[in-house]
């Protein structure tokens, strides 16, 4: 069936049922930001392939909300489906809850898959539709009805991450979540979000593209775990393991049950930005809400974690610094596509020690695509290298070290004076951040504007954030902090920064129909110095590629940027240099010049 005809299957499965309204978010059971192929319903039902929205189907309408990321693809990719963008946070857009209120007479029903849909958003939903007495149905799922060939549930084996990569036992781990759950009072915590589980149990998996985690949830009490996993996806060390702990191993759609079996006198923590509304709603219990304490614990990694999250950006550096070579050199003389250069950077990481999978989908765009701030190629959009153009890449490696994110933009033959004004901005603004000194205390959204300034001062923007944590070996967008002038709750970057954190620092300039220009590098935040004013900041850099001088202006920096540009370049130089070839060296020397 073609999209048109999967809404006119959605719409007949809806008059049977009685549903005036059905809502499809972008989810699996555990709210990740990426999911896997069985979880695909909004794609599937919108034919939108981005990683962000909610589609809404009446029996008449139909909306996809999203952000600005993607207004440009989405607007292409629900061409002829009947479905309306709506675009979030822009003028008078109405909200979700807004829209179905207008739409859905009183006493009408809006159902969803409660089990993809988080529970804050449930919460709100009961609240703002109850106004109108507009019933709720939180079981059913309807794509699945009319989904004849989707895919199964990821059964791929996992595997145990070694004390000498986690730094830290799961004993020990347990140990301090127990004293958390004791500090508030609980005596069950449960954990539904897949990156908490897997940090827990010093386990990964291969259940969701790019992100090597385990399809699994816990329920962690003071004497015992019980976890929600296939059984058939654990080997004989992860089992040693879980049993040295006392891990209980259950089927992995029984916690729906077992939650509603718990005792009444339970007093239950859970994270309602990590909960989905299904799971919430079968717990009969005291409930605390909180943010998992195993958040900031995995966001503020150990000294284990950081030395090798430091080596496997030396790699990745490398993989990436051959990258930039081939494509300088090479894109002229034969044919280089979007495609097939994220083909050739993944053949490079892949050549690396270590290299489990790239951590994220390769984002290579040339041209006007970059100026679709997360555009992936395509077969249908697959466009060839050519001259006189920037060409955006921002990719990843996850390695047994920890995982990588970083943002290049190539300058491919010559571009104009205010292009090369726009690049050096967006180079001096990286800079900005990543020079930063502060005192502890401080947020991400208190840091933002000095990597905005120099673009602002252009009176430009761009319409997302301008860092977010880093996971090891885990979700590459990992909270609870991040950069961005403004707060987003759903973004969950509300904690100041503390050492350890490892963050992005990747600014922009996104000209629609013309060009992207993206650099990001990765710092962990450190200690400085401390004295009567208090405890000083600051970040170091762990990422090392070389930033194409070919698109520096040296006129637009300071004399303070130019020797900061300079002596990052050395230190590219001297620890990316004796790992490449007599001719990759060569060329790194003089892309690592000083301006």
């Amino acid at each position: 069936m073609n999209v048109a005809e999967r809404i006119a299957a959605l719409r007949s499965r809806m008059e049977e049922k009685g549903i005036d309204a059905y809502v499809v978010p972008t989810a699996d059971f555990h709210q990740s930001e990426y999911v896997g192929e069985h979880f695909k319903a909004r794609k599937y039902i919108s034919g939108f392939s981005g990683s962000y929205g909610t589609v809404v189907i009446t029996r008449d309408d139909g909306g996809l909300w999203t952000d600005g990321r993607y207004f440009f693809q989405a607007e292409n990719e629900l061409c002829g489906s009947g479905i309306r963008l709506m675009k979030m946070f822009v003028g008078d857009t109405p909200s979700i809850t807004e829209y179905l209120c207008e739409r859905v007479t009183e006493g009408g029903t809006v159902a969803f898959d409660g089990r993809v849909l988080s529970m804050g958003e449930g919460q709100e939903y009961e609240e703002e539709l109850a106004k109108k007495q507009i019933h709720i149905q939180y079981s059913v799922d309807l794509i699945d009805d009319i989904w004849e060939d989707r895919p199964p549930l990821s059964d791929k084996p996992a595997f145990f991450l070694e004390e000498k990569y986690s730094g830290e036992s799961t004993a020990s781990k347990l140990k301090r979540v127990r004293k958390a759950m004791e500090e508030y009072g609980a005596t069950s915590h449960i954990i539904a979000s897949l990156d908490d589980v897997c940090w827990l149990l010093n386990v990964r998996g291969d259940d969701i593209d790019f992100f090597p985690l385990m399809l699994s949830y816990a329920i962690v009490k003071q004497d015992k775990v019980e976890l929600y996993v296939d059984e058939a996806k654990l080997d004989g060390r992860i089992r040693d393991e879980l049993n040295k702990n006392q891990v209980a191993v259950h089927p992995y759609n029984g916690i729906y049950e077992d939650v509603k079996t718990m005792d009444a006198s339970e007093t239950v923590l859970i994270d309602p930005m990590k909960m989905n509304y299904a799971l919430y709603k079968n717990i009969p219990c005291k409930i605390v809400e909180a943010a998992n304490p195993t958040i900031l614990m995995k966001a503020m990694k150990n000294e284990v974690e950081l030395e090798n999250i430091r080596r496997a950006h030396i790699k990745d550096g490398v993989a990436v610094t051959k990258f930039m070579h081939w494509i300088k050199t090479r894109y002229d003389k034969e044919k280089i596509t979007e495609l097939s250069s994220a083909a050739r950077l993944t053949e490079l990481r892949a050549s690396q020690e270590g290299y489990i999978r790239d951590s994220f989908e390769p984002l290579c765009a040339f041209a006007d695509h970059a100026a679709m701030m997360h555009y992936s190629p395509s077969e249908e959009s697959d466009v060839t290298l050519s001259s006189g153009a920037f060409f955006l890449n921002d990719t990843g490696g996850g390695y047994y070290e920890g995982s990588t994110d970083i943002t290049r933009t190539f300058v491919l033959g010559s571009v104009d004076a205010q292009m090369k004004r726009y690049f050096t901005a967006v180079v001096r603004a990286m800079m900005r951040l990543s020079r930063a000194r502060f005192l502890y205390g401080c947020y991400g959204y208190n840091l933002d504007v000095l990597a905005r300034g120099p673009i602002w001062d252009l009176d430009l923007d761009y319409q997302c954030g301008t860092g977010h944590g880093v996971g090891y070996l885990a979700n590459v967008h990992e909270p609870p902090t991040g950069f961005r002038w403004y707060v987003v709750p759903s973004k969950n970057e509300h904690h100041k920064l503390e050492e350890g954190m490892v963050i992005t620092d990747e600014p922009g300039i996104y000209e629609d129909g013309q060009f992207g220009i993206r650099i990001e590098n990765e710092f962990i935040v450190k200690k400085g110095v401390k004295n009567k004013y208090g405890q000083f900041m600051y970040f170091e850099t762990i990422t090392f590629a070389p930033i194409d001088l070919d698109g520096i202006d040296p006129e637009e920096m300071s004399r303070d940027e130019r020797e900061w540009l300079n002596q990052y370049h050395e230190q590219v130089y001297e620890k990316i240099g004796p790992h490449l070839t007599e001719e990759e060296r060569n060329w790194l020397k003089e892309y690592t010049r000083p301006i």
